[in-house]
């Protein structure tokens, strides 16, 4: 990832002792939720947000995770066939992610959806797939290039199965 050898990458919990005051992802929104809502919705359980902080203490990136459910009707015939008749699936969301400007290009964006998948995959709850909705089309490309695939009729709205998952930490 071009770091050098002792810069250890280190995901962490978000807590009170991070400072989201400076993160810049470029994307308003995901900024905004970031610096004023990301702490509320974790002391409400909302959603889980954890955040890579760099040797300096600095946060590169960040996430969250929660629980969600789909509707069997939304996903490709092709994966109904195989899931019990349920009206709802469930599944992890990865609500949100986000890399600081100024760590773009040192593929910490892939590694925190790494962590993320890791963290959903290790999990005792049950669920079926991760779940994310792309912002936009390129996040929608970079979530094609880790293997999610579209929901048929939400072009930005993309799954990985846990089982696909589970296999690239085997």
């Amino acid at each position: 990832m071009g770091q050098e050898a002792d810069d250890v990458l280190r995901v962490e919990v978000l807590g009170a002792q991070h400072d989201r005051s400076g993160f810049k992802s470029g994307v308003e929104p995901l900024d905004r939720y970031f610096q004023a809502q990301a702490g509320q919705d974790a002391r409400k359980k909302m959603a889980a947000p954890f955040v890579l902080v760099l040797k300096d203490g600095s946060i590169a990136g960040y996430y969250t995770l929660s629980s969600t459910a789909v509707r069997l009707p939304e996903l490709p015939e092709a994966v109904v066939r195989k899931l019990p008749r349920y009206p709802l699936i469930p599944a992890t969301l990865l609500g949100r992610l986000a890399v600081d400007q100024r760590y773009r290009g040192k593929s910490y964006g892939r590694f925190l959806l790494a962590d993320a998948l890791y963290r959903a995959v290790r999990s005792e709850i049950a669920s079926f797939a991760v779940i994310v909705d792309a912002k936009d089309e390129g996040a929608k490309r970079f979530y094609e290039r880790e293997s999610f695939l579209p929901f048929p009729d939400q072009p930005l709205k993309l799954f990985r199965p846990m089982s696909d998952i589970e296999a690239l930490f085997k």
